[in-house]
């Protein structure tokens, strides 16, 4: 979606607050030990109490209130019975709706003892992040904000999983435009003032190979390396973006 009234900003920064709070509180809950369906159930409870609500379980049938995906799981893993480990490499992606507005967040959050590797590659994927917005300004390439982040991955010995992107959102979990994390010499399309955007830079210490397991949802890495995930629902200025899902 596009801004279009004080009274769009308003609610979208509302929502946007509820997902920034709420992931920032199940992020601290990860622990070693805690089921992720525990984690689940509190993601639910936190939403609720803010009259908010999981937008994929509306829109797609997701079976949860946030994606929690562990080590090499990529995005849209599913809560269950898994119990967190020392080590895990665990991805929280918490996608919300109320009155009719949707925002849109992820972070890594890594389980201590923390290896070197895992390590470096949180911090990479936020500084991609960061790299990205460097350059998220009106009338900027879609491709040049991803290509910066893609330089970033790379030039930290990590991988861009090119076939997953960011995307526009704001009244549904997923509009246009794509938002890809890497540079395409043959897309045109520029940001434009008051745009709505999730920027969600996904990368991996392996190979740039993904494949969805057969329960539909959860994404994989082929070679089960980890994955790391980071993201934020901006609004695009000819400034600095406004970043709506900041706790």
């Amino acid at each position: 979606m596009s801004i279009r009234s004080s009274e769009d900003l308003t609610a979208l920064l509302h929502i946007g607050s509820i997902v920034g709070r709420s992931l920032k509180l199940i992020a601290e809950h990860v622990k070693p030990g805690v089921k992720t369906r525990d984690l689940d159930a509190y993601a639910g409870e936190l939403l609720k109490r803010e009259g908010a609500r999981c937008a994929p379980k509306v829109e797609y049938g997701f079976p949860g209130d946030v994606c929690i995906s562990v080590n090499d799981e990529v995005v849209h893993g599913i809560p269950g019975e898994r119990a967190i480990r020392e080590g895990d490499v665990v991805k929280l992606d918490l996608t919300a709706e109320k009155d009719g507005y949707v925002a849109d967040a992820a972070v890594t959050v890594n389980v201590p003892p923390v290896g070197d590797q895992n390590r470096r590659m949180a911090e990479c994927v936020r500084r991609a992040f960061d790299r990205g917005m460097e350059l998220a300004r009106a009338g900027v390439r879609i491709s040049q904000m991803g290509g910066a982040i893609d330089r970033e991955v790379r030039a930290a010995g990590f991988t861009t999983l090119t076939q997953l992107t960011g995307h526009g959102v704001g009244r549904k979990t997923h509009e246009d435009p794509v938002i890809p994390n890497f540079f395409d010499p043959y897309s045109r399309e520029r940001l434009t003032e008051g745009l709505v955007i999730a920027v969600e830079p996904i990368i991996s210490s392996g190979r740039n190979r993904i494949i969805t397991h057969r329960d539909g949802w959860i994404i994989r890495i082929v070679d089960r390396h980890n994955a790391a995930h980071f993201e934020h629902t901006i609004i695009v200025t000819s400034g600095e973006p406004i970043f709506v899902t900041a706790a």
